[in-house]
């Protein structure tokens, strides 16, 4: 997708609402840009269905875009340390928290999006401080393919 309309996603907190809202958008685009399909059987034009428009966009869906760029940009605000007082940029504009600590699962962003692609239990923090690990982490889940 276009790097300018997500611009500043990192920081964003979308609800499931606001998910299927850009899956919409997404599919409109690609339905634009691939254009109808001749059916043989009717004979007639017709749209793409969502399952063909995953086959012929190779990338991952707006939403893991936007979850993959999260990720990777919570690896550079957890290198910041909590001296720098960046956390709570981690949470969106819901919430913030004092520091690492207090960060509680049922609301933690990150660690959500870590848990999706079955990394969340692992310590996140710790491993963003080594870079080139953080780097490969975050380059197997940008490179998912989920529907």
């Amino acid at each position: 997708m276009c790097s300018l309309f997500l611009y500043g996603c990192e920081t964003w907190s979308l609800t499931l609402q606001e998910e299927r809202k850009l899956r919409l958008f997404e599919n409109m685009v690609l339905r634009r840009i691939f254009g109808s399909r001749w059916d043989e059987v009717t004979g007639e034009w017709r749209r793409l269905h969502n399952e063909e428009l995953n086959d012929l966009y190779s990338s991952s869906n707006i939403v893991w875009v936007i979850k993959s760029r999260r990720i990777r940009w919570a690896g550079h605000v957890a290198r910041m340390g909590e001296e720098r007082g960046c956390i709570g940029r981690l949470w969106g504009n819901r919430r913030e928290r004092d520091h690492w600590g207090d960060l509680g699962v049922d609301g933690w962003i990150i660690l959500g999006h870590l848990q999706e692609v079955r990394c969340g239990y692992m310590d996140w923090i710790g491993l963003a401080q080594d870079r080139d690990r953080w780097r490969t982490l975050v380059s197997a889940v940008m490179n998912l393919r989920v529907p």
